[in-house]
């Protein structure tokens, strides 16, 4: 199938339903049943309908749906080492952090404003800044209000689960689909290395006894949500030297539990963030530690790899952050919801969607054809819709895929900071970009000029604008090919 001349960036940037439709008609996408072929042929059409549009809980709708969290819920119940919830904070990306704090009323204001401007939005998240669980009035008021707008968004929220289960039956009667657990550790002993405090039935546990208690709670929380077909995706921050190992033992009591998705996530330590593990020098893994543990926990419960840990306030696609667009000064204080252009927007993805995976499919079979066996690491700049769209100097992380025989496996993201800084500091940033490609063989992207792509090549890592724009695995696939020699026609013959 021909790849359409559609682009995601055109889609997101017509500014009217009408354009929109004009366009997904055109593309061919008259049709209800357009997008149905991309269910994966291993999930039922329930499970399928639930994550085909969040982000979150599935990788291929990552590149064309986007999310939004509402900082409702300060209040938390716990105290992480790795955790300092900061607020009037607009420059680190990372969870916890939030620019302004909101009412459940400005929540639904801003929720109609990001829903009128961005298309893709599907997904409404509660996650903190504390816990949408334990700062439960908040959470409740503000999916009510939201709801009653916009009936077709889907909701979630994030949660210790230290108060999960007096809540379950109440995220059943909101229609809440989605709940994430952060779930590190299932042993105490790993625990109370992790949760100096927790603060459950109007009392404080510090050491052993807060982390039984958290544990026995996570545990029934996941339980009931299970029992209720409430999908779960776990969070656990890998910690090198306190539970990096034990994550093993975690992946194993989730999957018999019943989650869906188990998302295994670096620990951020920065001690510019004023953590306990940042202040004591507790180091992060490094991506290729990460890329090791998740390895080793394929077979067991279901690995989630495309997780950015958002921001509390977070607005778009996975990878960018639109929120400082709609801080609450920017937003009118009487609007209305106007859809057309979110639901146009789906009709021409679903379209995209099918031809996309027509383009994967055919570059699968065409390694599965091959008989030589090795494997190809590459990077990938790219603003969304499966394709190479992005400039490497524009670039904010680069996603990671591996190629071998068995396919082409989405394995994870890089951050960087953008080569291209108005003139200043370029060679410094490509420095810390090479350092950010450890293990890399290749480099996609739209475009590269010959300064950066030269001294990639100095340091073993090739970069090419050749296969600007096309669809991601139709690029590594013909990269393989070449890259061992094989005649492409025959390959596929």
């Amino acid at each position: 199938m021909s790849a359409p001349t559609i682009s995601l960036e055109s889609l997101t940037n017509t500014t009217s339903s009408g354009q929109l439709l004009t366009t997904a008609k055109s593309g061919g996408c008259a049709s209800s049943s357009c997008g149905l072929s991309s269910r994966p042929t291993d999930m039922d059409s329930a499970t399928w309908e639930k994550i085909k549009d969040h982000p979150c809980f599935s990788e291929e709708a990552h590149h064309y749906f986007a999310r939004m969290h509402v900082a409702v819920a300060p209040a938390c119940n716990i105290q992480c080492n790795y955790c300092n919830r900061k607020y009037d904070c607009a420059n680190e990306s990372r969870p916890g952090v939030v620019s302004e704090k909101l009412t459940p009323d400005q929540a639904l204001r801003k929720v109609i404003a990001v829903a009128n401007e961005v298309p893709q939005l599907s997904v409404l998240g509660i996650a903190g800044p504390g816990d949408a669980c334990y700062d439960w009035e908040k959470t409740r008021a503000t999916f009510e209000r939201v709801a009653r707008e916009i009936p077709d968004i889907k909701l979630c929220i994030s949660t210790n689960g230290l108060a999960l289960p007096e809540h379950v039956d109440e995220l059943a009667e909101l229609n809440i689909s989605h709940v994430t657990i952060t779930i590190n550790m299932v042993d105490p002993a790993v625990g109370e290395k992790i949760y100096p405090w927790i603060f459950y039935r109007h009392r404080r546990y510090a050491g052993i006894d807060a982390a039984k208690i958290l544990h026995e709670r996570q545990m029934l929380g996941l339980k009931m949500l299970s029992e209720r077909g409430i999908l779960t995706k776990i969070n656990s921050v890998m910690i090198p030297g306190v539970n990096d190992q034990h994550l093993i033992e975690v992946n194993k009591w989730v999957k018999e539990r019943g989650a869906f998705l188990h998302n295994v996530m670096p620990l951020i330590s920065d001690p510019a963030h004023g953590t306990r593990f940042g202040l004591t020098g507790q180091r992060g893994p490094y991506a290729l530690e990460l890329k090791a543990l998740q390895d080793r926990l394929e077979g067991g419960a279901k690995l989630m790899r495309h997780c950015r840990q958002c921001r509390a306030d977070a607005v778009g696609l996975l990878g960018t952050d639109r929120g400082q667009e709609f801080t609450l000064d920017q937003i009118p204080l009487e609007l209305g919801y106007h859809g057309g252009k979110r639901h146009a927007y789906r009709e021409v993805v679903a379209h995209i969607r099918d031809d996309h995976l027509a383009a994967k499919n055919q570059a699968i079979a065409t390694l599965a054809s091959m008989s030589v066996r090795g494997s190809l690491q590459v990077a990938v700049a790219t603003k969304g819709g499966g394709r190479i769209n992005e400039h490497f100097g524009h670039a904010k992380e680069f996603q990671v895929y591996e190629a071998s025989q068995t396919g082409i496996k989405f394995v994870g993201h890089r951050k960087i900071e953008p080569y291209c800084r108005g003139g200043w500091g370029e060679e410094g940033t490509l420095g810390g970009i090479i350092a950010a490609l450890d293990g890399i063989d290749i480099v996609l992207c739209a475009k590269i000029g010959d300064c950066p792509k030269q001294q990639l090549m100095e340091a073993g890592i090739r970069a090419t604008e050749a296969f600007g724009y096309d669809y991601i695995e139709t690029a590594i696939s013909a990269l393989y090919t070449a890259e061992y020699g094989i005649d492409l026609s025959q390959a596929t013959a």
